[in-house]
C-alpha cells in the first residue's frame, strides 16, 4: 500500500485542498473533520483525484480523548505516514467578553489538539521502530508532521486573542515536538499561511476584514492551493533535513508593514544618496 496521510479539517477550504493534493500523488488519505456531509463529499473528490484509498473519521479534536482515538482508528487502517494538523478554528470575541469557555474552546482544538495527535502518532512510531531502530540515524518507520499556524501568530489582531495566541503556542509546540522526537526519525514542522480565501461558514469573515488583512508584496490574496503544494512539500522526503521550522507562506505580508508612507519627506535635493555640487 501507498503511504498514508491523515488530514485534519479536510471537510472545506485548506485542509480538503491539501488532502486533494496528496490523493493526486496516489496516497492513501484519511479524512477527519466534525461536519459529516462535508466531510463525506470531500472523501469523494479525493477519490476522484486519484487517492489509492480514501476514507472519512468524523470526530470533535478539540474534546480530551478526540485525537488519540482518531490516530488509533487510523493506524489500523494502516501505518501514518504523514499527519496535517488543519483543524481550527477563528471566532471574532472582543478582549471585554472573553471568557474561560471562549478561551477554551480555541486552544483545545487549535493547540492541544495538534499537540496531542502528535503525541499519539509518535508513540506508536516508536513501538514500529523496535528497539534496535530508536536512535537518531537508525533506520525504521519515519513519519513527518505539519501543523498549519498563521500570520497571527505574530501579530495580534483586535477580537482574535484567543486565536492569535493558540498559533503563537502553536509554534512553539512544533519546536518542542521536533526537538525530541527527531532521534526517533519523525519530523514537525509548520505552515503559516497568510490571508486565504477559503468562503468558509465555520469561520466566515467580512469583505472589510479580509482587504485588512491580505495586503502584501506580491498583491494578490492566497489560495488553498498555494498553502497545499507548501505542505506537500515540507512533509515529503525533498525536506528530509528540515524539522521544527515554520514556514510563511503569505505573499510577503510577514516582512513588514507594505502601505505605510515615508516617515519623512525628503526636500527637493536632499534626498538619501544624492549629490550636490
Amino acid at each position: 500500500m501507498s503511504r498514508h496521510a491523515v488530514i485534519t479539517g479536510a471537510a472545506s477550504g485548506i485542509g480538503l485542498q491539501v488532502a486533494k493534493r496528496f490523493a493526486g500523488l496516489g496516497y492513501n488519505v484519511t479524512l477527519v473533520d466534525i461536519n459529516p456531509t462535508a466531510l463525506s463529499a470531500a472523501v469523494e473528490a479525493c477519490t476522484e483525484a486519484g487517492a489509492e484509498a480514501s476514507r472519512a473519521i468524523v470526530a470533535d479534536l478539540g474534546s480530551p480523548t478526540g485525537p488519540e482515538e482518531m490516530i488509533a482508528e487510523s493506524w489500523e487502517v494502516a501505518p501514518v505516514d504523514v499527519l496535517i494538523n488543519s483543524a481550527g478554528v477563528y471566532p471574532a470575541t472582543p478582549f471585554l467578553s472573553l471568557n474561560a469557555r471562549t478561551w477554551d474552546a480555541v486552544l483545545n482544538l487549535n493547540t492541544r489538539a495538534p499537540l496531542l495527535a502528535t503525541v499519539a502518532l509518535a508513540q506508536r512510531v516508536v513501538e514500529a521502530r523496535g528497539p534496535e531502530a530508536r536512535g537518531a540515524g537508525k533506520s525504521g518507520r519515519r513519519a513527518s508532521v505539519v501543523n498549519i499556524s498563521s500570520g497571527a501568530a505574530l501579530r495580534a489582531r483586535p477580537g482574535a486573542a484567543p486565536y492569535s495566541t493558540s498559533k503563537a503556542a502553536l509554534e512553539m509546540a512544533t519546536r518542542a515536538s521536533a526537538l525530541e522526537l527527531g532521534k526517533y526519525g519523525i519530523r514537525v514542522n509548520a505552515v503559516a499561511p497568510g490571508f486565504v480565501t477559503v468562503n468558509s461558514t465555520a469561520n466566515p469573515v467580512t469583505e472589510e476584514y479580509a482587504a485588512a488583512v491580505s495586503d502584501n508584496p506580491l498583491g494578490r490574496r492566497g489560495q488553498p492551493d498555494d498553502i497545499a503544494r507548501a505542505v506537500v512539500w515540507l512533509s515529503s522526503d525533498q525536506a528530509e533535513w528540515i524539522t521544527g521550522e515554520t514556514l510563511r507562506v503569505d505573499g510577503g505580508s510577514s516582512t513588514g508593514a507594505l502601505n505605510l508612507p515615508l516617515h519623512w519627506q525628503p526636500q527637493a535635493g536632499n534626498e538619501a544618496g544624492s549629490r550636490t555640487s
